[in-house]
């Protein structure tokens, strides 16, 4: 994934707030939600309050910059026992970055007292890129004799046909490591005749720039290699001849959508849940509850996307560094797109806004970056009955909550699915476009063992995506354990005669180090949070179970530094207990960071998970090998989880839906 932003509003580092629609379906408005709940967005004069505090209390240089600015999360039991009406504090968190100096500072603003209540440096952490730096790097390159020769030999001679995009610097050497500096590194691309560049890398060619020098810290070139010619524009006038178009399909809900919105509170079927878009997580859920029909029951008090990672798989030295942790380096939510009704979420759907503020501190506010609608998802339930012809059917409707982000080549869609069984859904989409790489070859080649030839001119590298997802469940109530479910058959005895005999095995996994866990198709193993202290009807823990979907293991081989960087990345399942600050799966800086951050440090206390607060972290893996097919643009890819009832309900919530 290459790291520019794509568009001027989303280019700018911000913190994210949600400002509620309260209008008619699809109908967009900027006014702001009430504060009327701890977990309520920050609004804009919010922002612009703790921005003016750390600057009326410390002396920021002209060069100091705002990475993260975002909701200091109050306190978990604040949350929880909070009523309406009742008072409460409000904080936001901040990130400083002084690249003069090369230290990042982390403020807390009491917005109450409009003061100052924390401030600390944190030493030897570099926090996520920021839209001002691309700008300069790209300024020091183009400016730099030594890339222009590069150029020139290639027969470019117009540096403005050439578009450099941006990475975190990702593997360091141990020279660029000892310095401490701040790098980032630029890929370039030969724009050529048409404006989608991505198919012409001007491959070989790698500059890494130190942010804090404003100079060129060093130049790669690995000689001439043809780069694609050809326009790879595909809108419609570039396309030419079009397929036949489908009929048109209209969703339609005469009487209004069945959700109901609540400043940021959702209500549906029996679901209710908060949210809002973190500038770094993207969207987060809290509170999520389910109404049994007697009871209000917690399931999580918050979930989100907690990191990700992008390993290539070409050890060339211009792509071997590519490992991108597109959450912590870039600041995931910072790349959400203004969506449109038809197009990224269907007619019936209705678009929220949000409010950024830039890297100067500034908020403005941008449209339609959350998504949410019902849509139809075949039967629910079913059973027809022979002797009396009776047919009792139900058909399933979901809603959705959902965000688009592009990283430059790359686009994703992060999707809550909430289904009327009490199943809490979760599905990334992955599409955009092939990080390519420039080749002579017109044909493939069987030497080709690091991925495909995907057009004339035109290499895909195999590569993986990894997410990490944070799940702070509360399955009626804090006090849950977990449990491992694996499945055996049974050999062949006087107890089992005719080898039939299918045995489900529940292991609790009692500390943290034993709760790092990997998928085993061999078992159907499957892990099951459960209340601790509390019984269905049937004398069983309730619980909540982690149905996983498709998946992969991480290639990295043991000893690599990015194995050892994105550790969290290397099993499918680690529990931890609930600690506030404990949110990053790969640490809270893992931009140039060091190996072991985030959940094996999480975990090396070794804490017990009977009967505690505890989190679940889910990774899920991607290995794409690049096809033709996924040329110019690729076809989406779904992969995801379901968080499914087990015990919780005593029979089909869904049972009694009328018809």
């Amino acid at each position: 994934m290459i790291k520019r932003l794509r568009f001027f509003w989303i280019a700018i580092t911000i913190t994210v707030v949600i400002s509620i629609s309260l209008g008619l379906m699809g109908r967009l408005t900027a006014q702001q939600p009430s504060i009327s709940h701890p977990l309520t967005s920050l609004t804009e004069a919010e922002i612009s309050t703790a921005v003016s505090a750390i600057k009326r209390e410390k002396s920021l240089s002209e060069m100091a910059v705002f990475p993260l600015i975002a909701l200091q999360e109050p306190d978990k039991e604040e949350v929880l026992k909070f009523t309406p009406g009742k008072a409460f504090q409000r904080k936001v968190f901040l990130v400083i970055y002084e690249r003069s100096l090369n230290k990042t500072y982390e403020g807390i603003v009491n917005l109450t007292s409009k003061t100052l209540s924390s401030w600390k440096e944190i030493s030897s952490v570099q926090p996520a890129l920021v839209n001002p730096e691309y700008e300069l790097a790209t300024q020091v390159v183009k400016a730099d004799p030594r890339w222009q020769k590069a150029m020139q030999r290639r027969g470019i001679t117009d540096f403005e046909q050439v578009k450099i995009s941006w990475w975190a610097p990702g593997i360091l050497s141990k020279q660029e490591e000892a310095t401490g500096n701040r790098l980032c590194r630029g890929l370039s691309y030969y724009k050529g005749k048409g404006w989608n560049y991505y198919g012409s890398p001007i491959e070989g060619v790698l500059a890494t720039v130190n942010l804090n020098t404003g100079k060129m810290a060093s130049l790669v070139d690995k000689g001439n290699v043809p780069f694609s010619q050809e326009s790879w524009n595909y809108d419609v006038k570039s396309l030419g001849k079009l397929l036949s178009a489908p009929k048109a399909l209209k969703i339609l809900q005469p009487n209004g959508a069945s959700f109901q919105i609540d400043s940021n509170e959702i209500s549906w079927q029996g679901w209710k849940f908060r949210y809002l878009i973190h500038p770094r997580n993207g969207l987060v859920l809290y509170q999520v509850t389910h109404n049994d029909g007697e009871n209000v029951r917690p399931v999580l008090y918050r979930a989100s996307l907690s990191e990700m990672i992008v390993p290539y798989g070409d050890p060339e030295p211009t792509w071997s560094f590519r490992n991108a942790f597109d959450v912590g380096e870039y600041n995931f939510g910072l790349f959400a797109n203004t969506m449109e009704l038809g197009k990224e979420i269907p007619e019936n759907g209705l678009l929220l806004n949000a409010v950024f503020a830039n890297e100067q501190g500034e908020p403005y506010k941008m449209p339609g970056v959350i998504g949410i609608y019902e849509r139809d998802n075949g039967m629910l339930w079913k059973h027809y009955e022979y002797n009396t012809q009776r047919n009792d059917v139900r058909r399933s409707r979901e809603l959705v909550m959902t965000m688009t982000v592009t990283i430059d080549n790359y686009d994703y869609s992060i999707n809550w699915i909430f289904h009327q069984d009490g199943t809490l859904e979760v599905q990334n989409e992955l599409t955009g476009i092939v990080l390519a790489q420039g080749t002579a070859a017109q044909k493939q080649s069987e030497d080709d063992s690091y991925g495909q030839l995907i057009a004339k001119n035109i290499f895909g590298v195999n590569h993986q995506h990894f997410f990490n997802y944070r799940l702070d469940l509360d399955v009626d109530g804090q006090a849950n354990s977990v449990m491992e479910m694996n499945v055996k058959a049974l050999p062949m005895d006087e107890k089992n005669p005719l080898g039939n005999a299918i045995a489900i095995t529940e292991t609790p996994l009692t500390k943290e180090t034993a709760a790092v866990r990997d998928l085993d198709m061999k078992s159907s193993r499957e892990w099951m949070i459960v209340s601790a202290d509390k019984k269905n009807p049937l004398g069983a823990a309730p619980g909540y179970m982690l149905m996983p979907g498709g998946n992969s293991i991480f290639f990295p081989v043991e000893g690599s530094n990015i194995r050892q960087k994105a550790e969290f990345a290397t099993h499918h399942v680690w529990v931890t207990k609930y600690k506030s600050a404990e949110l990053y799966a790969g640490g809270d800086y893992p931009n140039q960071t060091q190996p072991g951050q985030g959940l094996p440090k999480y975990i090396a206390d070794d804490e017990s998970l009977m009967g505690e607060d505890i989190v679940l972290w889910y990774t899920m893996g991607v290995t794409h090998i690049p096809r033709s097919e996924d040329w110019p643009v690729m076809p989406v890819h779904r992969v995801g989880f379901k968080l499914v009832p087990r015990g919780f309900f005593s029979r089909n919530p869904a049972i009694n839906l009328p018809e």
